[in-house]
């Protein structure tokens, strides 16, 4: 019967290129390498290496072994390390960069829920609108929404987002609601961007995509900025769903165009690499998934490239880095 650790020591021959390099590696007698290398061929039935006193050469036969045999031994190495990272208890800290308008709405409650599930850790939590690079800026993980261009990063699909039009109280008393997309024109509205010309937003309902032209007395690149000039009563503005929420709750807005939103974006959480993830980074990266479809947003775990790293007002990123 095959001996998996007949297969061990032949790979460690090859990677090693003699029996006395690889038993000092495995820490055991050469006599031992070469007990378990003649068992192995014997199990399979072909010569694997050519030894004489002075050299050692792999057969074509042991050659293509090894190939197939080493990616075998790699995916249980990858197995092993996998279940004992699943073991491990996440300590340490986690450094969380958020946008102002999106890290106290959304944020908070996973953050909580994080400290409470796992007491051994803590995190740093920073509000910056600065667009921030995975790689550059040596951040492990980043979660955004929108629709993400094609990179080398790994995305996560945590769920679904979509904005809707909203206005104050007091916008509509004195200006009215408007009824169809096309009375967006004769009001005031709240730009998130840099200018105040030039906006168009595109709405979709039942019978499809429409776009408008907008314009308004205020732009801004921050979300907060948007919902507190909507607030004040400066014009309509289009909000993330989930941003919006808790002030249409408090009555501080008022939702307009109900039937229209604007086409549905993912939520995506942004990694550079799949493999060998921290214990804490994974914790944080399950525990957000399973907050977000708690929220009720349906859709996740779709695996995706993409490439943007940087962030801005129709993405909302969060960015978070692991320390220590």
């Amino acid at each position: 019967m095959l001996d998996l650790n007949d297969i061990v020591v032949f790979a460690r021959v090859i990677e090693a290129g003699s029996f006395t390099a690889a038993a000092r590696l495995l820490g055991v007698p050469k006599t031992t390498v070469s007990r378990r290398i003649a068992a192995l061929e014997r199990e399979v039935g072909v010569r694997l290496l050519q030894r004489t006193t002075r050299s050692l050469n792999v057969t074509d036969a042991g050659r293509r072994y090894y190939e197939q045999s080493s990616q075998a031994l790699r995916a249980i190495e990858d197995a092993n390390l996998r279940l004992a990272e699943a073991r491990a208890e996440p300590t340490g800290t986690i450094r969380i960069s958020a946008p102002v308008g999106f890290g106290g709405h959304f944020l908070s409650s996973a953050i909580f829920d994080f400290l409470a599930t796992y007491p051994k850790t803590k995190v740093e939590l920073r509000l910056t609108d600065d667009k921030l690079n995975l790689v550059e800026n040596g951040i492990d993980l980043s979660f955004r929404t929108g629709i993400l261009p094609d990179s080398t990063l790994i995305a996560r699909k945590l769920g679904s987002t979509h904005r809707i039009l909203c206005a104050s109280p007091n916008y509509l008393a004195r200006h009215g609601a408007p009824v169809v997309p096309a009375d967006l024109a004769r009001h005031n509205c709240v730009i998130a961007g840099l200018s105040t010309a030039n906006a168009h937003w595109v709405l979709e309902g039942s019978q499809g995509q429409e776009t408008v032209t907008v314009s308004g007395r205020f732009a801004a690149n921050e979300m907060q900025a948007v919902i507190a000039a909507a607030i004040a009563g400066y014009g309509i503005a289009q909000l993330p769903h989930r941003v919006a929420e808790a002030s249409i709750k408090e009555r501080r807005l008022r939702r307009v165009l109900d039937a229209y939103t604007t086409p549905v974006g993912g939520l995506y959480v942004v990694y550079p690499s799949s493999r060998h993830l921290s214990p804490l980074v994974k914790a944080f990266i399950e525990l957000a998934a399973e907050w977000w479809s708690t929220a009720g947003t349906g859709e996740n775990d779709e695996a995706v490239v993409v490439s943007n790293q940087s962030s801005s007002v129709d993405e909302l990123a969060l960015s978070i880095s692991p320390r220590g």
